[in-house]
């Protein structure tokens, strides 16, 4: 809402001759309105009034200046519950992201809550892609979420790829077929899958990066304009434990070494610094460097089992964009003050 104050003393700029209450008053008045509420041009009011565009300009400037344009922003009562634009805004200022986006729902790990989570984070994936961009994404339930809730070429790239290793020695779903072919499907883009195990010894990681077909994708990934993902904990309740990528032996190392979260399979700890665990030599996907330094970073995850792994994330640059629920935002703005 935008209104147009009328009456009352006017106080002056500093850098303006104070204005009398009579017709530099109304003249003030007169050209605001024109330009805010009925929608002409600087030269249209120009035009209207008999002055120069330099004047008219200069009449509605000062009229913000000095109090007479006052902006108000309403929402419909039916949505205002659900719109957190201080929160959001506040994380933005604690963090340096970019944008945060909160969800009214709770981001529990449910079907439900992934489910409001894919769908924000679909509405910001949409908004950030170019044509020409590469997108890059790790497996897992919030990015299957997104890739779900993308309406048919809302937006569109050239490639699509898989960021991290996904076969395993035991049958497990992970999803990540799906998600590329949606996300390929969806975005029309050539879809890069990586046909490797997430973690395997050093000296096969290094093989599989000179391969000529795996190092097309690993390289596509490393170089990714805009990457999608959510994180993960370390616990033994994760799909990294349940889909036997780790074993408590690991879990244990990873707890020592004061890991809260990990991106593709790399771990870090509340600063989102890597950790220098058995892992790093062994893991096959992007490195947490290459997710600091994508353009576009857009982490999606919520609930109070994610809380400490998103923290770290935030704190360590690993995200330019959050998609989050409320309960996990004020618990993120309460850590971020608390530590300063």
């Amino acid at each position: 809402m935008l209104t147009i104050q009328r009456g009352g003393r006017v106080n002056a700029s500093p850098l303006e001759p104070s204005v009398d209450t009579g017709q530099d008053l109304r003249l003030l008045v007169r050209a605001a309105t024109m330009y805010h509420l009925e929608g002409l041009t600087q030269a249209e009011v120009a035009g209207r009034l008999g002055l120069s565009r330099p004047t008219a300009g200069r009449l509605i400037a000062r009229a913000r200046a000095q109090g007479l344009v006052r902006v108000v922003i309403d929402a419909p009562p039916h949505l205002a519950g659900s719109i957190h634009t201080d929160e959001e805004r506040e994380i933005e200022s604690l963090f340096g992201l970019d944008e945060v986006l909160i969800i009214d729902q709770s981001a529990d790990g449910t079907h439900t809550g992934n489910a409001a989570l894919g769908r924000a984070g679909a509405s910001v994936l949409t908004r950030r892609l170019l044509p020409s961009d590469t997108l890059g994404f790790t497996w897992g339930p919030e990015t299957v979420a997104v890739a779900d809730s993308l309406g048919s070429r809302a937006a569109n790239c050239r490639r699509v790829v898989q960021m991290d290793g996904s076969m395993t020695s035991v049958e497990y779903h992970t999803g990540v077929d799906h998600a590329l072919s949606r996300f390929a499907e969806r975005l029309g883009a050539q879809p890069l899958r990586l046909m490797a195990p997430l973690y395997a010894d050093a000296e096969t990681v290094t093989a599989m990066r000179r391969d000529s077909i795996l190092s097309q994708s690993l390289g596509a990934a490393d170089e990714a304009d805009v990457m999608v993902f959510g994180v993960g904990s370390v616990s033994t309740s994760t799909t990294l434990f349940e889909g036997a990528y780790l074993d408590a032996a690991v879990l244990d190392e990873l707890a020592g070494l004061d890991a809260v979260g990990e991106i593709g399979g790399r771990f870090y700890d509340v600063h989102g610094t890597a950790v220098e665990s058995s892992l790093v030599d062994r893991t096959v996907s992007v490195s947490l460097d290459a997710v600091r330094n994508c353009r576009t970073t857009i982490l999606v995850s919520g609930g109070a089992h994610r809380q400490e792994s998103i923290l770290g994330a935030v704190r360590g640059g690993l995200a330019t964009t959050l998609v989050t629920d409320l309960t996990c935002a004020h618990w993120l703005i309460s850590q971020q003050k608390g530590q300063r």
